[in-house]
């Protein structure tokens, strides 16, 4: 799966964040490193979505847009 990313030169750095992932966001000293985080964000943030929607009446569809 692809996900759009937005990545952003700061102070420290960089930031990324994950633009279909409300509140998924990191940072790397590089551009390169950042990208790296943002990845593990996103399995993250995914694993975790699944887990609190198995411990709760809910089931997955998939559409095609």
């Amino acid at each position: 799966m692809k996900y759009r990313i937005s990545l952003q030169k700061t102070e420290e750095g960089y930031s990324a964040s994950c633009l279909g992932l409300p509140g998924c966001w990191s940072q790397g000293k590089t551009e390169a490193e950042a990208i790296e985080n943002i990845k593990d964000a996103i399995e993250t943030y995914l694993a975790t979505v699944e887990k609190l929607a198995k411990d709760s009446d809910c089931r997955f569809v998939e559409v095609a847009i």
